[in-house]
């Protein structure tokens, strides 16, 4: 049986407290409100020549600064069929049917998503770590899982593996 080595990381300090809303049933939306999101982070492959995966710090510190892009703003979709998302002098107006909401542009973060669920919040993150690790450390996981939890006992996880 061959081995398979996988690292964790999950700290306090890997959370974002964001405010979104998402589409529902095509012609449901949401009132807007926020969560006190936490992120964990999963990689697997084979031991290094230092006899690890994945170095714990490295792995924290690209998490954490993912999770930053994301605390204390207004996460939207760019990608949704129903909520219309334009930039306008500094602020950026949000539409779905006869509902409008304004933000001021630095509160936002655009996101390259359908709708701002838990699923595609940690699809979106795993995609964005999958690259870093590339470009900053030239790794590659056999396996990458992202979850994001947006209240205890309430996440959802993507897995990307080879």
């Amino acid at each position: 049986m061959k081995e398979r080595f996988q690292v964790r990381v999950t700290k306090d300090h890997l959370t974002f407290c964001s405010g979104h809303f998402i589409t529902y049933e095509g012609s449901c939306c949401e009132r807007l409100h926020g969560h006190n999101y936490r992120v964990a982070v999963e990689v697997e492959g084979p031991l290094d020549e230092n006899r690890y995966v994945f170095d714990f710090i490295a792995l924290k510190n690209l998490t954490q600064s993912l999770t930053d892009e994301l605390d204390h703003r207004m996460m939207l979709p760019l990608e949704s069929p129903y909520i219309l998302v334009a930039q306008t002098g500094g602020q950026i107006e949000v539409r779905f049917e006869e509902r409008m909401w304004s933000f001021p542009e630095g509160d936002c973060v655009l996101l390259p998503v359908a709708n701002t669920t838990a699923e595609l919040l940690a699809a979106h993150l795993a995609r964005r770590l999958q690259q870093l690790l590339k470009e900053k450390h030239d790794f590659e996981p056999d396996r990458l899982s992202v979850e994001v939890e947006e209240s205890p006992g309430q996440s959802a996880r993507c897995t990307f593996g080879r």
